[in-house]
């Protein structure tokens, strides 16, 4: 069986040109579980990259550092790397801002535990906290705050501030691994945690982190879940081919979302929030139009694709991770079949693609120009995405699509192809 469709010719498929790496050193006793790169993650600001390099270890490092060691040019990231930045924070307290050197400072953190998820929040002070009584509180999350939650095997969340390396909240509740951590965008932060005890926990950290909702509807083990870009939905995948939809300002179940064949291991909506995509251990990344539950695009990595049964069982082509490129006409994907393979929503075929052994998860940096993809062995691995100059109607689309469901666009007095292209039917 083939990684791609007869039609299509490995060889002929552009390379994604490697940008750098992330190497972890090894003895030989580190030969052993716990050494997994479970998750990378970029600070929303594109300040900071931060991955788990295994052992317990969390590693956060100023991106503009990265970028100067890589092979980019000079502000493809929106900044410059050779131009200092000011940073300050607030104290957690509420205390004076203190400032800091030119540069942002690079923490490694023991987590005390196998590190499971990761995730970057900022916060937004006019975004009040949900609670009702928010007349005092231990913390006062500032402008300049940047913090990162980790999810760890015995249950724990620990929530780090980034710019200090210092620990502010213990958050423990869950009864198995954290497997993944996803903030909202508003810069509420609330924070949402997916676990192996088969729950998903909404977290308000601007109320102390106290726990504000138990999400109960999965069967199995929750893997991921991710926010739509104006945090109004939640999309929730785990075992037992099980991607669900969540109403998150009343904590309600909206659907399910039937389709994969095995397990559903990474999700993450597109920057205008119309499209969701999936990723499963039946070999498929599947795009599709949540508002409505139906499938707008299927993206596969073995051919002829598998039977339903076949699917539903042990493969060389599980899908580990997606990740939506912010210019919202590209995705990737990571799977066992030692690819990172770069798509557009535009076809069926890889656009581009690279080699990677033991490839566990992917995720963009902020501006859509770098792929970072963690590995077993507890290293990064770093790619140039596709580029590509969005089209006006494409931008357009974007826009609408950020205000607007897909009733709400079908609703609309305009003509079929119009509607089609709008609601992703036509690409």
């Amino acid at each position: 069986m083939a990684s791609f469709p007869d039609c299509v010719n490995e060889n002929d498929l552009d390379k994604a040109k490697f940008v750098g790496e992330l190497l972890v050193p090894v003895a030989p006793f580190d030969q052993k579980s716990g050494r997994e790169a479970w998750t990378v993650a970029f600070a929303p600001n594109g300040s900071y990259f931060a991955w788990s390099q295994g052992h317990r270890i969390v590693r956060l490092i100023p991106w503009n550092k990265c970028l100067k060691s890589f092979s980019l040019s000079a502000g493809e990231e929106g900044t410059n790397p050779t131009s200092p930045r000011h940073l300050s924070r607030q104290n957690s307290d509420g205390g004076v801002t203190i400032p800091l050197a030119d540069e942002p400072r690079e923490h490694t953190i023991d987590c005390g535990d196998i590190v499971w998820g990761l995730a970057f929040g900022s916060s937004v002070p006019e975004k009040q906290s949900r609670c009702v009584n928010i007349e005092w509180h231990r913390f006062k999350f500032g402008q300049d705050q940047l913090l990162l939650a980790t999810g760890l095997n015995n249950g724990r969340i620990k929530i780090w501030d980034v710019y200090s390396g210092k620990l502010l909240l213990n958050l423990m509740d869950h009864t198995d691994v954290v497997r993944d951590l996803t903030f909202a965008p508003d810069g509420s932060l609330m924070l949402v945690s997916a676990s192996r005890d088969k729950t998903l926990r909404v977290w308000d950290l601007k109320d102390d982190g106290n726990m504000v909702k138990v999400l109960r509807g999965h069967q199995n083990w929750v893997h991921c879940s991710s926010f739509s870009p104006d945090s109004s939905i939640l999309c929730s995948v785990g075992a037992g081919k099980a991607v669900l939809i969540w109403n998150m300002d009343k904590y309600t179940l909206i659907r399910k979302l039937e389709g994969h064949h095995n397990d559903v291991v990474s999700c993450e909506f597109s920057p205008d929030g119309a499209l969701l995509a999936t990723a499963s251990y039946d070999t498929r990344v599947i795009v599709w139009d949540h508002h409505k539950g139906t499938i707008l695009l299927e993206l596969g990595h073995l051919f002829p694709p598998p039977s339903p049964i076949f699917a539903g069982g042990a493969n060389d082509r599980w899908v580990r991770s997606v990740s939506f490129c912010p210019d919202g006409r590209h995705i990737a994907s990571i799977t066992d079949d030692r690819f990172v393979r770069f798509w557009s929503i535009e076809e069926k075929a890889p656009q581009a693609i690279a080699s990677l052994s033991n490839g566990l998860c992917c995720a963009f940096s902020a501006e859509g120009s770098v792929l970072a993809a963690g590995t077993r062995d507890g290293s990064v691995h770093f790619w140039e995405a596709p580029r590509s100059i969005a089209s006006l109607q494409h931008m357009c689309r974007m826009a609408l699509r950020r205000l607007l469901t897909t009733q709400q666009v079908e609703a609309l007095a305009i003509p079929t192809p119009l509607q089609d292209y709008l609601t992703y039917k036509v690409v």
